[in-house]
């Protein structure tokens, strides 16, 4: 995982959670030609597709206003452009289906959304191309400048510089400005004349993560060529994982197109990621310096390579890598790696062996010693994990989870210090009690040793586990056993306190600095996700653990010195009182969760939809109807803190689930129920809408081995998911949509998400079913929801009052929306 890493102080971010905050910017400073007329001035290019305002999949802000900029900034660098090169531009509209795994896994089809292609080549032609992508779409109702118009401002940039160079590339690069990321990954290049010179490697500069991990060449030119390198194999990994509920549009040429690539992230400030606050004016000047530096250089770098045209001999094995605090990075085949990591456990394994075999008469007596601190240190662990875990629940049960949210120190000062008192008694009451009388420093040697070997073991199996990230516990192996082994005499002289102290810090500098940066990475990631994890994830459990984690973590070659110094009794006073005293204003509601600063926004996210319900039954008659704005708290807290501002919305109004019905008959524009199970219905009169959606059913036909094919036609606005359930007895066989292999959401619905640009024909689709002989009640049940994200009928006069009444400190967003459901 690469990331243009920004300079000290508020700056870009991403889910990943790109945003930023506070500063101002004004330019990118790329080196660059004066500008021609037409074209924008130097930074102008970010202020300018921002300007244009929300550039929602369809609107006539994303297919017409923000295409004809770019068109007009390409033709502009074009024109200036010199004879070592030519450009040549087209405009992709394509129209497919997919299915994918992620959010639960659903199915996505669009029709005629809009991708602007540019390539620039060597004035001869190339046979090879590496691609560089970017979105310029956002999410409805916010400006989208981290998310992603800085990244098309900067490819612009760069598309000009390297314009303006008289030596030509050795390869073409390819310029994807696609106009539908937001639309869940609905990218594609594929049926292109163009690419099938790029199926050798994609940039993405979408602002996310990662490198395919076979190629580890592109690992080695990122390291070659960036001037502010910033990338480590422990982010890849843990977004490999799926632990971040964060995709890239990466992921579509790496699934679909079997492509290697580089996925370029900022990391920081994700707090305003897609919301209003996302503008230019919070983006600094030097974050988006040194993101251009980084790719101007590695594609200047990809484009000059004899490697990109034989990309494929080289797709072979992984490698570890990492930065060194942002100075350098540190890159080695990961065989080499695991070389590596089996000599360093070897040698601690065979250091602690020595230790329990020598004097032999008493290895029996010694390697009980040893499983007993072993023991002592793991129940020392849990008992600490299970205190700030409850600590953690009482606070959210209460009604005060992430008051740390625009604190963060809140959370150290009451889940660090909790979690370090903890660890600190349970080795004092210990040594107190159990180890009684016994030499000071043989119990400090000892927890030495037990640290020492949990980190072996950690290593071992981290390494067979085939993970690059292993090369962490290396450091915890390889640095405390050398700083040991220099000060074992010190540790035993008279007098020499001070300086075993000192060389025993020293030894530690390394592991422990390195930790305390990754850590910094991990809570500048994952804070911020916190805010809109849904209803059902207690955030301040998931940071609590994570601080336990890290506690543990830094203190295990410190917890000899509990057993080394006289007292501890100082220490926990003080750590007691900090998490006493921070207990009690987190209690009392004094650190309020979110914030308006304009320099550094906190806000909540609420998302409310005026939505109109129709259920009909088998002979097509409505049942039932309501009509309702929808309102869904993107965090836990709900809307516990808007009630006192907008009293009708409290838990009178909690959503009953229509269990007849796919998704609880509820209007979700993505499958994920299981992440917001609360949520609130207001009553509101029906919407008028100008456009309504149009939903009919084309044919019904019988077909081989008792199976049933329903073909409709929809039409409506841009966007519309449609909800499909079998009835008990029948089976979802086959569709036409994605490969033709319905893929079930949780819960087992079927979840499509459609989207259009202009001019669009009405969707068709079939669906075929096998069903019971017997079928008195239907054999499916069908919803569609139509979402109307932007035009004249977003927003009604009643949602558009009530969204005038919100909080400042909210981010509030609001669209109107039909919810039909058909039995067939």
């Amino acid at each position: 995982c690469c990331a243009s890493r920004p300079p000290p102080g508020p700056a870009t971010s991403a889910p990943p959670a790109p945003g930023t905050a506070g500063g101002r910017r004004r330019a990118a400073r790329l080196p660059r030609a004066t500008p021609a007329a037409g074209q924008s001035p130097p930074g102008g290019y970010l202020d300018n597709i921002t300007a244009i305002g929300p550039r929602t999949v369809g609107s006539p802000e994303n297919e017409v206003l923000a295409v004809n900029y770019l068109l007009e900034q390409i033709r502009a660098i074009e024109r200036e452009s010199t004879d070592a090169h030519k450009i040549s531009v087209d405009i992709q509209r394509p129209t497919g289906s997919f299915s994918i795994d992620f959010l639960g896994g659903f199915t996505s089809y669009y029709a005629n959304i809009t991708n602007v292609v540019v390539k620039l080549e060597p004035r001869n032609g190339a046979e090879h191309a590496v691609l560089s992508n970017c979105h310029f779409d956002s999410v409805p109702n916010t400006p989208g400048a981290s998310d992603d118009a800085v990244s098309c401002a900067v490819m612009l940039e760069i598309l000009n510089i390297l314009s303006k160079s008289s030596e030509p590339l050795q390869h073409a690069v390819i310029f994807l400005f696609n106009g539908a990321e937001e639309n869940i990954l609905q990218v594609r290049i594929f049926y292109h004349p163009w690419s099938s010179s790029i199926l050798k490697l994609v940039i993405s500069f979408a602002l996310h993560t990662c490198y395919r991990p076979e190629n580890p060449w592109l690992v080695q030119a990122y390291v070659v060529a960036a001037k502010h390198p910033f990338a480590s194999v422990v982010a890849q990994e843990v977004f490999q994982s799926g632990i971040i509920p964060a995709d890239t549009d990466f992921r579509i040429y790496r699934d679909f197109g079997n492509i290697p690539g580089i996925d370029l992230a900022f990391i920081e400030n994700g707090y305003i990621y897609h919301t209003e606050y996302d503008t230019s004016d919070r983006i600094l000047a030097d974050s988006i310096q040194r993101a251009g530096d980084n790719i101007l250089a590695v594609l200047k770098y990809l484009a000059t390579s004899d490697k990109l045209a034989k990309s494929f001999e080289y797709r072979h094995g992984n490698v570890v890598f990492f930065d060194v605090l942002g100075l350098f990075v540190l890159a080695y085949p990961a065989r080499v790696g695991t070389i590596m990591n089996y000599i360093t456990a070897v040698i601690a394994f065979f250091y602690l062996s020595k230790k329990v075999i020598q004097p032999k008469t008493r290895a029996i007596h010694t390697l009980k010693k040893f499983f007993t601190a072993f023991g002592l240190t793991l129940i020392s662990w849990i008992c600490t994990l299970v205190t700030v875990l409850i600590v953690a629940v009482f606070v959210s049960v209460i009604g005060r989870s992430l008051s740390w949210y625009t604190h963060f120190y809140v959370s150290v000062f009451l889940y660090g210090t909790a979690a370090a008192a903890n660890l600190i008694l349970v080795h004092t009451l210990a040594k107190k009690f159990f180890y009684k009388n016994m030499n000071e420093q043989y119990l400090g040697d000892l927890f030495f040793d037990t640290s020492l070997m949990i980190w072996s073991i950690a290593l071992a199996v981290i390494t067979q586990m085939g993970l690059c990230s292993a090369f962490v516990c290396t450091l915890w192996v390889a640095f405390p056993l050398l700083a040991k082994l220099m000060i074992h005499k010190e540790f035993s002289q008279k007098g020499a306190t001070m300086k075993f102290v000192t060389m025993y810090m020293l030894g530690m500098f390394v592991p422990y600095v390195y930790m305390m940066y990754l850590s910094w990475t991990v809570f500048e990631m994952f804070t911020p996700i916190m805010g809109r994890s849904g209803s059902e994830i207690l955030p301040d459990v998931v940071l609590a653990g994570f601080i336990v984690v890290m506690t543990m973590i830094l203190s295990s070659y410190f917890i000899n010195f509990i057993y080394l110094v006289k007292s501890t009794k100082t220490t926990l006073i003080t750590l007691t009182a900090v998490f006493v005293v921070t207990l009690i204003l987190v209690c009392s509601g004094i650190f309020f969760p979110y914030s308006s600063d304009a320099a550094n926004p906190r806000p909540k996210r609420v998302f409310l939809q005026h939505t109109s319900r129709r259920f009909h039954d088998l002979d097509g008659n409505v049942v039932k109807s309501d009509s309702g704005i929808w309102i869904n708290g993107f965090d836990y807290n709900g809307i516990s803190h808007i009630t006192p501002h907008v009293p009708e919305i409290n838990d009178t109004i909690r959503t009953p689930c229509e269990e007849q019905a796919p998704f609880c008959g509820l209007p979700w524009i993505l499958p994920v129920h299981f992440m917001f199970r609360k949520n609130w219905y207001l009553p509101a009169p029906e919407i008028i809408l100008r456009s309504p959606v149009h939903f009919k059913v084309l044919s019904r036909e019988l077909m081989p081995q008792n199976s049933v094919r329903l073909s409709f036609e929809v039409s409506g606005p841009s966007h519309m998911s449609l909800y499909v359930r079998p009835h008990e007895g029948s089976t979802l066989s086959t569709w036409s949509l994605g490969d033709g292999v319905p893929v079930a959401s949780i819960g087992g619905d079927y979840f499509v998400f459609y989207s259009h640009g202009l001019q669009a024909t009405p969707w068709h689709f079939w669906v075929e079913l096998m069903a019971p002989e017997k079928h008195s009640d239907g054999i499916v049940s069908l919803a569609i929801a139509a979402h109307y994200f932007f035009g004249e009928d977003q927003k009604s006069p009643q949602l558009h009052a009530l969204l005038e009444r919100f909080p400042n400190w909210t981010f509030s967003s609001g669209w109107s929306c039909t919810y039909d459901l058909f039995v067939f």
